[in-house]
């Protein structure tokens, strides 16, 4: 298994078969698309399993933060376009995700996968999040072993960061939330920022 650092890279544009939110094929769907704000694309390992339609209908719960933030969602894995197609159409109570409504990405040849780096000895990805900006440079990417569900709280709190720097050109602290103060990326900012805030840490 290969496993890569995209952070600080172009995201690896690609070019497969999704469900739309209103159920539809979309054949030529493309990152490249959405180039112009940030996007979140995450991973699953297959659909029809256990922990994977706890964390896609988290996201799905959390898709009104995300459109607040100007972001896109973009699910993926390794399954077919109907294989996606009929997990929509599976109730929650079944073990379905319903009618999720963000895109998810066919990738049944894999080759996203591997272009992210996060496939799995099993054929299947990693739990792999990415946080795409609006210049298509990966900022974030958080990747979980099979068993370990995702917090996508934790990604709004990293795409509120991306956000609070692009506009401030401070540095987020570690905890940084939504409505803190940044920190100067100099010695006399991090010095100011400790004795401010050395107790909280």
């Amino acid at each position: 298994m290969f496993m890569s650092v995209l952070v600080n890279n172009l995201a690896p544009n690609f070019t497969a078969c999704a469900v739309m939110p209103d159920g539809s094929f979309k054949e030529d769907f493309s990152l490249k698309d959405y180039s112009g704000k940030n996007v979140v694309l995450f991973f699953w390992p297959l659909d029809f399993t256990f922990v994977c339609p706890t964390e896609i209908l988290a996201h799905h719960s959390r898709l009104p933060e995300f459109e607040k933030r100007n972001t896109q969602v973009i699910g993926i894995s390794i399954d077919s376009h109907f294989t996606h197609a009929a997990w929509r159409n599976t109730p929650v109570n079944a073990g379905g995700i319903s009618q999720v409504q963000f895109p998810i990405v066919s990738d049944i040849n894999k080759e996203i996968t591997e272009a992210y780096g996060v496939k799995h000895e099993a054929g299947v990805a990693l739990r792999a999040s990415f946080l795409i900006d609006k210049n298509s440079l990966v900022q974030h990417q958080q990747v979980n072993n099979l068993p370990l569900g995702r917090n996508v709280d934790e990604m709004i709190r990293m795409v509120d960061a991306l956000d609070f720097f692009e506009k401030n050109g401070e540095v987020c602290p570690a905890g940084w939330q939504k409505g803190d103060a940044g920190m100067k990326a100099d010695a006399k900012g991090v010095s100011d920022y400790l004795k401010s805030n050395a107790d909280d840490l």
